[in-house]
C-alpha cells in the first residue's frame, strides 16, 4: 500500500502586500521618508576629507592667478549650508574675472560639480558656490567696505595641509592692538618767559618812580 505523497506548500506572498498597512508602508517607505541614518565616523571622516579636498583645489585656482590675501574659514557651526567660506582680493573686474574661472576650472579638475557662478557681470563681487565651499572673490575697496571676515571670520583654518597657521580675526587684532598701543601723553603748558609777560597795572605802578614834591615859595611879608 502506497503512502500518500504530500503535495508541496503553495508559496507564500512575500510582496508588501502581504504585510500588514503599517509594515508595509515600512517596506515601500524611501530612506528620506524613514530618515537619514546616523552618521558612523567613517562617514564623517571621508565627509571632512571631502570638504578639504574642495578647498584645497578652489585654493589652487585662487593661487594660479596671483589672487591677493586669501583666506580660509569653517563655517560648520554658523551655517548648514555649506562648511567653508573664502575671502579673497583681485585688483581689477579682469583679474576677479580671472580667479572665478580658475577656481571652478580647478574644481571640476579635482572631481566635483561645475561649480555655480554670480556677479560676473560687474566684476567687483565675484561668488563661486563649490557646494560645501563658498569663494567670494572681491576687488579691496568692496572687501572693505563689507567686511566679510567680520561675519564668517569667528574660525579662520589653514589654506591646505602644510600652510602656516592663520593670523587671528581681523576685529581682534584691531582691538588688541588698540588696546597695546601707548596712550598719549598730555601736552605740558609751555613756560612763559617772564621777560617778554606784560605787567599788570599794580605792577606797573609800583615800578614807577614817585614824582618829587615841588618846593613851596616863601611868604612875603606885609607892607
Amino acid at each position: 500500500m502506497s503512502s500518500p505523497t504530500r503535495s508541496a506548500p503553495s508559496p507564500q506572498p512575500t510582496g508588501p502586500k502581504s504585510l500588514g498597512p503599517l509594515a508595509a508602508a515600512a517596506a515601500c517607505a524611501t530612506p528620506a521618508a524613514l530618515g537619514a541614518p546616523a552618521a558612523s565616523p567613517q562617514s564623517e571622516t571621508a565627509a571632512k576629507r571631502t570638504t578639504q579636498k574642495l578647498q584645497r583645489a578652489a585654493v589652487d585656482g585662487l593661487e594660479d592667478v596671483k589672487a591677493q590675501d586669501i583666506r580660509v574659514f569653517n563655517t560648520e557651526a554658523l551655517s548648514a549650508l555649506f562648511e567653508r567660506v573664502i575671502v579673497a582680493s583681485g585688483t581689477s573686474n579682469r583679474q576677479t574675472k580671472a580667479l572665478a574661472a580658475s577656481v571652478c576650472d580647478a574644481v571640476r579638475e579635482a572631481g566635483f560639480d561645475k561649480p555655480r557662478v554670480e556677479g560676473e557681470e560687474n566684476g567687483e563681487w565675484i561668488v563661486v558656490d563649490c557646494g560645501a565651499v563658498v569663494v567670494h572673490v572681491m576687488q579691496p575697496s568692496i572687501r572693505q567696505y563689507y567686511r566679510l571676515e567680520e561675519i564668517w571670520g569667528s574660525k579662520p583654518v589653514r589654506l591646505k595641509f602644510g600652510a602656516p597657521a592663520p593670523a587671528a580675526r581681523p576685529a581682534a587684532m584691531a582691538d588688541s592692538k588698540a588696546s597695546k598701543a601707548p596712550k598719549a601723553k598730555p601736552a605740558k603748558p609751555k613756560a612763559t618767559d617772564k621777560s617778554k609777560a606784560k605787567p599788570s597795572a599794580s605792577d606797573a605802578a609800583a615800578a614807577k618812580p614817585a614824582k618829587a614834591a615841588k618846593p613851596r615859595k616863601p611868604a612875603q611879608p606885609k607892607a
